[in-house]
């Protein structure tokens, strides 16, 4: 056996022996394992490390070390099908340089956590079994921990309902929180009906997460049919007083309402009987100048720490449908 099968082998004995099942033992998690710790086929496990690698370098380890090729399409299949199963088993913390950086990041990165290190530094061993033991205990705690502190962490939303909802930290979800609680109170009233609310955690193709509030059945009554409700953006609210539909992109990372994305919601929204009303909000100043060249016309501009005031994109009328 070559030393390059003999590494992917032991890869797949060592993730055995973790409790991670046929899906995360084979080639390309066992791969993927070798490349989180820097392992190559002529070094020991001894010399296992914990670099801080985004899919694209675990895939480039992958192809330098190991000559398995992986094309730009199978970043999907890793992040889901093993890193995040690792994650959940507590293998692997992401973003360990930067814990409010954006779920959608092309920066996110994956480490080992140290329990795993050292485990791998002492394969083989004649007391592995007990080694192991002592490993997945820790790893138990270690999730445990981030479970509280990812508890802690959480934003809370109270709806016009007066129901709340938790979204996970970050910049993006924060900025939800304030469309909520300062854009929706100010511009819209108490005749506002939030129909759509997606966290940061799953919106747009992220895993771990879910939609925290989507109103199908309402949407459906309004015209937008479900087959586009993955294609809204990130806050959808209905002024049921002036039968208004404001759509609230929120600004962090990803643009604001541009011409295309205008012209692509309109499409969208071309059976809707109520008016659509298009917002990009941001959390400051320095976040809408990045993206001020972008915002369609006909549309309207919220800032966060400045709630009580709009930007209107020109036109014949400050905030209504056009």
């Amino acid at each position: 056996m070559d030393l390059r099968n003999k590494k992917l082998e032991e890869a797949k004995e060592i993730l055995t022996s973790l409790g991670m099942d046929a899906a995360r033992t084979n080639d390309r998690s066992a791969w993927v394992l070798l490349a989180l710790c820097a392992v190559t086929p002529d070094s020991v496990w001894g010399e296992a490390r914990a670099p801080l690698l985004t899919t694209n370098e675990i895939m480039d380890f992958i192809r330098r070390c190991y000559g398995k090729d992986y094309k730009p399409n199978s970043r999907e299949t890793i992040r889901r099908q093993t890193l995040h199963q690792f994650e959940q088993a507590g293998l692997i913390l992401r973003n360990r340089d930067d814990g409010e950086r954006p779920t959608n990041s092309q920066y996110n990165n994956y480490s080992l956590n140290q329990p795993v290190i050292d485990l791998l530094r002492r394969y083989p061993s004649d007391d592995w079994a007990e080694l192991v033991k002592v490993c997945l205990g820790q790893l138990t705690k270690l999730i445990q921990q981030s479970k509280r502190n990812l508890k802690k962490s959480q934003i809370p939303i109270t709806l016009p309902n007066d129901s709340v909802i938790e979204l996970s930290p970050g910049a993006h979800n924060q900025l939800h929180a304030d469309i909520i609680h300062k854009f929706c109170p100010e511009f819209i009233g108490e005749g506002g009906r939030v129909l759509y609310i997606g966290d940061t955690a799953s919106s747009r193709g992220n895993e771990g997460g879910k939609l925290m509030v989507l109103e199908t059945e309402y949407l459906e009554q309004l015209g937008i049919p479900p087959m586009s409700h993955d294609k809204l953006p990130d806050i959808v609210v209905y002024d049921e007083k002036r039968n208004w539909l404001f759509l609230i992109e929120a600004v962090t990372s990803h643009g604001p309402v541009s011409e295309l994305r205008w012209s692509h919601l309109q499409g969208m929204l071309s059976n809707c009987n109520a008016g659509p009303v298009y917002v990009s909000a941001f959390p400051d100043r320095k976040v809408f100048r990045k993206h001020v060249a972008d915002i369609a016309w006909e549309t309207e501009v919220w800032i966060a720490d400045n709630p009580s005031h709009m930007i209107h994109f020109n036109g014949d009328r400050f905030l209504g449908p056009h």
